[in-house]
């Protein structure tokens, strides 16, 4: 009975490309292999048949060969790749499509290279202030570090650790299971291809120990909430020898109950008296460095007119100058009134002349209203 052409066998065209082939053949590999039909004699030998052609078409020589020569470019030993009845290894073929799909959960390859240190995050909260003037705080942060006992190496007094016996060094160990070839991690020595015989009393063979770092951290002027600041060197210990992560601080802000910041610029919102507002004056306002500023309220102020007070705002993150700050003006009506209060309050409106002069807004407003409303009485 002639051979099927390989192609036709795969499902695929003669110029279809490296990940096309595989596609295929990862796709019939999966329906046919024994396991998922056992006792099929028929699905075994296709799965053969699947693998044999796998095998020539994913080498370009091989391929090139076939492309020529079709099946007899393999007879009579020619080729080197015979099929199974010239001693052709089938499972092979598949160990290379079950490494690439599954070897990220087996471990992967194994690497005698140190391996750097986890990466730390510290939350740290800030007054406004702080992010103002800056800071040097102290901060304990808890961490993996490197064994002095043993230097790193999980040894005791120095000792070098031995070739594992179980993989020779390898890191990985193979077991048949069927037609499958599975590689996966050393169990014994965890893919380092090495254990120690005498492991180190203090930190049990792994080269780290449990300790609390008392670091100081520079907080700059003018940082902002979410701020991230990296301290290199300062995370968990590298595995054998490896060089340690970093350390990162992330900053928020805590609110504060005068200022609100936007950016550079800070506003703060000022009740102003009803008299000052109407006659104008002066007021003292806060500074966010602990100081004072005068501004000058101009007669009629209303509740929210800003009035800017230069270079009073926050530090601008590696620069000299400054932000803003605003003033917002919140004028303020007075409240439980004396009985001559209230009559200078009477006399000042029957004496106002009408609204439109003294109270422009109040004015303006109903005469808006009035167009869509003709009979609507003050």
């Amino acid at each position: 009975m002639a051979k099927q052409d390989y192609y036709e066998l795969l499902g695929v065209s003669k110029d279809a490309d490296m990940a096309v082939l595989k596609k295929a053949y990862r796709k019939l590999a999966m329906e046919l292999h024994p396991d998922r039909n056992p006792g099929d004699k028929e699905a075994e030998s296709r799965f053969k048949e699947v693998n044999e052609a796998y095998e020539v078409l994913k080498d370009d020589q091989k391929r090139a060969a076939y492309d020529r020569f079709g099946h007899a470019a393999f007879e009579n030993g020619h080729g080197g790749g015979g099929g199974h009845r010239g001693g052709f290894d089938f499972a092979s073929g598949f160990a290379d499509i079950f490494d690439e799909m599954f070897g990220e959960f087996t471990g992967g390859r194994r690497s005698n290279a140190a391996t750097r240190g986890a990466d730390l995050r510290y939350n740290m909260e800030i007054s406004l202030e702080d992010a103002f003037r800056g800071r040097q705080p102290e901060i304990r942060v808890p961490t993996s570090a490197t064994c002095n006992g043993c230097s790193g190496s999980g040894a005791e007094g120095g000792a070098q650790p031995v070739t594992c016996p179980t993989c020779q060094g390898a890191g990985r160990v193979r077991a048949q299971q069927g037609f499958f070839t599975i590689e996966r991690t050393c169990p014994n020595c965890q893919g380092q291809g090495r254990v120690i015989d005498s492991p180190c009393v203090e930190c049990h063979g792994s080269g780290r120990v449990r300790r609390e770092k008392t670091l100081a951290v520079n907080i700059p002027p003018g940082v902002e909430d979410g701020t991230r600041i990296r301290v290199a060197g300062e995370g968990e210990a590298g595995l054998r020898s490896g060089p340690p992560g970093d350390l990162y601080i992330f900053l928020s802000i805590r609110p504060h109950a005068l200022f609100r910041r936007e950016g550079p610029d800070l506003y703060c919102r000022v009740p102003i008296p009803l008299s000052t507002a109407a006659l104008g004056g002066s007021i003292e306002v806060p500074t966010i460095e602990g100081g004072r500023a005068k501004v000058n309220i101009p007669p009629g102020a209303q509740t929210g007119q800003r009035f800017r007070l230069r270079d009073k705002g926050m530090s601008i993150l590696r620069a000299r100058n400054r932000g803003d700050m605003y003033i917002e003006a919140q004028v303020e009506t007075p409240v439980n009134l004396t009985k001559r209060q209230k009559e200078l309050l009477k006399e000042f409106d029957s004496a106002g002349g009408g609204h439109a002069k003294h109270q422009p807004e109040h004015h303006g407003f109903f005469a808006r209203v009035k167009e869509f409303w003709d009979d609507l009485t003050e």
